[in-house]
């Protein structure tokens, strides 16, 4: 299996426009924070900004040495162009990109080798280190996992990947492909966090029986927990009354213990022995070498039984 260099990778979803456009530029100095900083494991997928995001994360690995880093990507959506979409930007799916071309979902033997294939060419490169199934859920959970994982597989097989497993927020998405006992690694997005611990009712203790390894996405749930301010979305949307409340108690203890909240989101999920890595993404270099630095930081473990004592995490 590939040895995941953690324990922070950047997630590069911003890098494909999401939410807001980033130059060509931008996108080099965000990267180029990254490598600065110690950072060697990127995550992308084709989804980012229709394959903006592996396009600027091959530019920028072409001057690098294969073998200082790791890269993971994504199979089950393909990209299929669509002029009719070139005069509109892909605002349905978040990313501020032309909208020239379609996702389609494909998770046949011959739908990852191809999405594999065009990922590799985007990238630049001759092979990536894990693969991951994305979202099976959100197309059709029981036929993709049966087709998907057999043929990520044969490529581990053949030694054309290292490690294969499933990227999802889906919790049952996720135990269900732990149970094939088929996935090396697990992406775990925005369920082992400050705000929501639902990975470790069937997630978790499934890759603590089957040494799967978790990389944790979404840690600061698509921005809430971003910020000491606690300005952001939840889950992509405003965040709820009732979820702000329980945030801001959180951040309240965290001040008491000298932590600002995104540091604790950072360090939360790494305190379980199945997480190799923290996956955050960044718009700027500031944010990258800010979430490098929190990551450094100590962090009390009183803080931790505070906040277990008075219900805000269950771990």
């Amino acid at each position: 299996m590939a040895e995941v260099p953690g324990p922070f990778a950047l997630g590069a979803a911003n890098l494909g426009n999401l939410y807001a456009p980033m130059s060509d530029e931008q996108a080099h100095a965000v990267l180029e924070a990254a490598w600065d900083s110690g950072i060697r494991h990127f995550d992308t997928a084709p989804h980012y900004g229709l394959g903006l995001s592996e396009r600027r994360l091959g530019a920028f690995l072409a001057g690098k040495p294969r073998a200082e880093f790791v890269v993971s990507t994504k199979v089950g959506r393909l990209l299929v162009p669509d002029p009719d979409g070139a005069n509109r930007l892909d605002e349905a799916n978040h990313f501020a990109v032309p909208a020239d071309h379609r996702r389609v979902w494909d998770f046949s033997g011959d739908g990852v080798r191809r999405s594999l294939g065009d990922s590799l060419t985007r990238l630049e490169l001759d092979s990536v280190d894990i693969v991951y199934l994305h979202d099976p859920e959100e197309h059709d959970l029981g036929p993709a996992l049966a087709s998907g994982l057999p043929a990520l597989a044969a490529l581990r097989d053949e030694g054309a990947v290292q490690a294969i497993g499933v990227g999802s927020k889906s919790v049952a998405a996720l135990a269900a492909a732990a149970r094939t006992g088929t996935v090396d690694l697990l992406m775990v997005a925005g369920r082992f966090t400050l705000l929501d611990q639902s990975a470790l009712d069937d997630v978790l203790p499934e890759c603590h029986a089957r040494s799967i390894g978790v990389a944790v996405a979404s840690v600061f749930n698509s921005g809430l927990l971003a910020t000491p301010e606690l300005a952001g979305r939840y889950e992509y949307a405003t965040a709820p009354p009732d979820v702000l409340d329980t945030a801001r108690e959180i951040a309240a203890i965290c001040a008491e213990f000298g932590v600002d909240l995104p540091t604790a989101a950072l360090h939360f999920p790494l305190r379980d022995p199945a997480v190799r890595a923290v996956v955050a993404g960044a718009a700027t270099p500031a944010e990258v070498r800010q979430n490098a630095r929190r990551l450094a930081a100590a962090v009390p473990a009183d803080l931790w039984t505070t906040l277990r004592d008075k219900g805000l995490i269950r771990t």
